[in-house]
């Protein structure tokens, strides 16, 4: 009885040392795991510029697609971003910056109406406030709304808090009133960097630059139809993201004549979701 006794006991002790063992050994994996995580995690983070970036385009001669720049090209292919699509196909990718109301957006979502053409609305925070009822238009529509950000500021100048409250306030109050989910970004201003983009990526936005823009956001250079028409047309490139502004009073003015002449030239108006690369 005694030898059964001490088997037991000596049996016991060494299930007890080898499960002492194998937590020992869990731990182990468990903790070079947290900290190869964290590890990862820090490279990333310093690996990523937090240099300002203005987007700035090259335009092309004879139609021929613009120069991005090198350096914005390989900051927005990195992180997915969109900017301009397939050079072989004849698309075009309307979109409009809404800052403001003034008081053109109805007009425009008409003539966007009569022509069958979806476009993309950036708005900002202010803009949602004032002018709700139209965000409801555009969406009921099929128009895709973007985000401009709550305050338009610039974001390579914000800390990571500040951004996702820039971003994610907006993001949300849409959500709540519309029950839509917005998914594209456009910098305000057009200035980024890359940390910022990787952020923003991580909030589940893509980043959307453009391909094309003049100046018709200035309120007193309006009144220049003729300009307006010969800056799109002389322009016009496969895979163009166009950027307008919805607070241009030339842009409602021409929108329907340049709508039929860029679609007589044999392009296509696309939706992003529909985009291309």
């Amino acid at each position: 009885m005694s030898n059964f006794c001490s088997w037991c006991n000596e049996t016991l002790v060494k299930i007890i040392i080898v499960a002492i063992l194998l937590l020992f050994i869990v731990f182990v994996i468990f903790v070079a795991g947290i900290s190869g995580n964290f590890q990862v995690i820090d490279v990333n983070t310093g690996a990523l510029s937090t240099k300002k970036i203005e987007w700035g385009i090259n335009r092309g001669k004879n139609h021929e697609q613009p120069d991005l720049g090198s350096e914005n090209l390989r900051i927005i292919n990195e992180f997915d971003g969109l900017a301009m699509g397939n050079e072989d196909s004849k698309f075009i990718y309307l979109t409009f910056d809404n800052g403001y109301e003034a008081g053109y957006t109805e007009q425009i979502l008409n003539v966007l109406k009569e022509n069958n053409v979806k476009a993309t609305f950036f708005i900002t925070g202010q803009y949602l406030k004032t002018s709700e009822n139209i965000v409801r238009r555009m969406i009921d529509e099929g128009h895709i709304v973007g985000n401009h950000t709550v305050n338009h500021k610039s974001m390579p100048g914000c800390d990571n808090e500040t951004i996702k409250k820039e971003v994610m306030d907006l993001h949300q109050s849409v959500y709540e009133k519309f029950n839509y989910e917005m998914k594209y970004i456009r910098p305000p201003k057009g200035e980024y960097s890359e940390a910022s983009i990787a952020y923003t990526n991580s909030l589940g936005y893509t980043t959307v630059m453009w391909s094309f823009a003049y100046d018709d956001w200035e309120e007193n250079k309006q009144g220049r139809k003729d300009y307006a028409k010969s800056k799109i047309y002389d322009n016009l490139h496969n895979g163009e993201i166009m950027l307008l502004h919805a607070t241009s009073k030339d842009n409602c003015e021409i929108l329907d004549d340049v709508i039929k002449e860029i679609k007589s030239q044999g392009y296509e108006f696309k939706s992003l979701d529909e985009f291309v690369r």
